[in-house]
């Protein structure tokens, strides 16, 4: 039996999350990072006796499409997953019902969900520093439940809150970080971004290609990459009004 941690971070958030369950929920992890274009999740096939942990953010209210169809080509072979979406302290709407819905068209048995915080992908002051040290203890708690469920061998999926999407997430040009004159051209960037949307010599990005999960902001050593003073300040005013209230973990057995 072997126990996988498959997770869709892009700036870091999500895997935090993660790896505070997969800690209390496993002594061994096998990590796999689903953001890495050049791993090939055709090859990731598991069985009855394994158990995953997959972990999404939720951006507007569902799964990143990229993830959907990078999370698709999973073989899941039975194994039971525990499924986790986290969300800026906005709202995550549809992203759980959809992600026990992916996850049950792979092959995978969902016993457990968890609803969890991170700081905001774009206004980073939304929910700063979460999962804090309070966050971490209540997801502690959660992974000795989820535990308990699963040492007890029941198999019952989840109820969870909204509805899967009909259709997938409209495609269009996203909101797609440029980099200033402080860039140094390192390349970096354009080496982690999960859909290859940014050149690797001129460091432009393609906005159609570019899903705004803001990856390369968070990987730039330099903070040369921004979606803008202008952008960046309106945005984070309105989110900061919007997700003024502390919301907290929940968990669905």
């Amino acid at each position: 039996m072997k126990f996988y941690e498959i997770t869709f971070s892009p700036t870091g958030g999500t895997k935090k999350a993660a790896d505070i369950l997969c800690r209390n929920l496993a002594e061994q992890v096998q990590e796999i990072d689903a953001c890495d274009r050049n791993t090939d999740l055709s090859e990731l096939i598991l069985t009855e006796e394994d158990i995953a942990l997959i972990a999404v953010p939720s951006y507007g209210g569902r799964i990143p499409q990229t993830a959907v169809l990078r999370l698709e080509k999973i073989t899941g072979g039975g194994a039971r997953v525990v499924l986790v979406c986290v969300y800026g302290n906005r709202a995550y709407d549809n992203t759980l019902a959809q992600l026990v819905d992916v996850s049950c068209k792979a092959g995978f048995r969902p016993v457990a969900a968890v609803a969890a915080l991170a700081e905001h992908s774009i206004a980073r002051k939304v929910a700063a520093g979460r999962p804090d040290a309070e966050d971490e203890k209540v997801l502690k708690k959660m992974a000795g439940q989820i535990r308990e469920k699963l040492d007890a061998g029941k198999i019952t999926i989840p109820q969870v809150p909204g509805k899967v999407p009909e259709k997938p997430a409209a495609k269009g040009p996203g909101m797609a970080p440029a980099a200033s004159e402080a860039c140094v051209k390192c390349g970096l960037c354009a080496e982690k971004c999960p859909v290859g949307a940014i050149d690797p010599v001129t460091m432009v990005p393609d906005a159609k290609k570019c899903f705004s999960c803001m990856r390369c902001i968070q990987v730039c050593p330099i903070g040369a990459r921004s979606l803008g003073r202008v952008f960046t300040s309106l945005g984070g005013v309105a989110l900061s009004v919007l997700c003024a209230n502390r919301k907290e973990c929940e968990l669905y057995l």
